[in-house]
């Protein structure tokens, strides 16, 4: 066992986690946070992160090469969950754990350590989404996005909003919140628009003024005419070769100028463009991009539960 995870190691993952964890849920409480960020890779032997949903815990280990045969990662993976369970205080039935798939062929895919299949409902600022840890890549609600949905719920009174690459909804659920006009979300997954849909029954927002669009987003855009928008909202993959793209594939640093400059022709003159972006390598071609003003608005809309860990980038652009 010890040759696996020595002693103080584990020790110093205890150490680490119970410091963080206290100062963390301490933030929450005072914002009436319910689901957050505690730990991100923090110490380089336990490459995990660890997010609290309500009185859920979701544990996603990060890829890597540990070297450890099947079972010696078993029991590190093991004695770490103890080590989580005895600091959060949230007992093994409750704690969801994402791990890589092992089978030949099977890679970037997770095995489920949790097999009940599962949606539950969190509540986050007032609006309520479903969440499902256990059968899917990601969760449906992602937390370090928490700031950029409040902006958004601010500013939609009366604006025509388009949430584009919208995976489930949670923007929309803001927009519709915050009494937009008109609130169009596009996907290309069924599944994640169907999720989507769900999310605005759960809160009671229905109307013909609410459409889901099952769409490519690159070939949705050149049928779009101008001035149909007010607020767009565009987070999209880094890359994606979906088969059911009309396109060969989306490379969001080589396609963003252009999937950006679409937008904008589509959208009202002084209509505003939240485009975010989780490529850490990517550059905005400013130049490329005709809008009056374009503010980075990374750090504005970092969350508490992210500080110093943000993956992503997040631009405000002005027509």
């Amino acid at each position: 066992m010890h040759d696996v995870i020595p002693h103080d190691k584990l020790v110093m993952f205890e150490n680490r986690l119970t410091k963080v964890f206290k100062h963390i849920q301490k933030q929450a409480k005072r914002q009436n946070v319910r689901c957050y960020r505690i730990y991100d890779h923090d110490l380089p032997e336990f490459p995990l992160s660890i997010d609290v949903y309500e009185d859920k815990l979701y544990v996603a280990e990060y890829r890597r090469r540990h070297g450890m045969d099947e079972e010696a990662h078993e029991q590190w993976l093991d004695s770490t969950l103890l080590v989580i369970e005895k600091i959060l205080h949230i007992p093994q039935d409750n704690i969801y754990v994402k791990q890589r798939q092992r089978k030949q062929g099977r890679l970037g895919q997770y095995q489920k350590v949790n097999e009940e299949k599962s949606f539950f409902t969190v509540v986050e600022s007032g609006l309520k989404f479903l969440v499902n840890l256990s059968d899917y890549l990601d969760t449906g609600l992602f937390l370090d996005h928490r700031i950029t949905r409040g902006m958004v719920k601010e500013e939609s009174a009366g604006k025509r909003v388009l949430n584009l690459f919208a995976y489930t909804g949670s923007f929309s659920v803001y927009a519709a919140a915050g009494g937009a006009l008109t609130v169009d979300t596009v996907d290309l997954s069924k599944t994640y628009l169907q999720w989507a849909e769900n999310n605005f029954e759960l809160n009671g927002f229905a109307g013909e003024q609410y459409r889901f669009i099952n769409a490519d987003v690159k070939q949705y855009l050149q049928e779009l005419r101008p001035n149909s928008f007010d607020l767009v909202i565009m987070d999209p993959p880094t890359f994606s070769n979906s088969k059911k793209m009309k396109d060969d594939f989306l490379d969001i640093q080589r396609d963003h100028a252009e999937l950006i400059n679409n937008v904008l022709y589509a959208m009202a003159e002084g209509g505003v463009l939240y485009f975010s972006t989780n490529f850490t390598q990517f550059v905005l071609d400013e130049p490329a991009i005709s809008c009056s003003t374009i503010k980075n608005i990374t750090q504005a809309t970092t969350a508490f539960d992210f500080a110093g860990k943000l993956k992503r980038y997040c631009w405000k652009m002005v027509k």
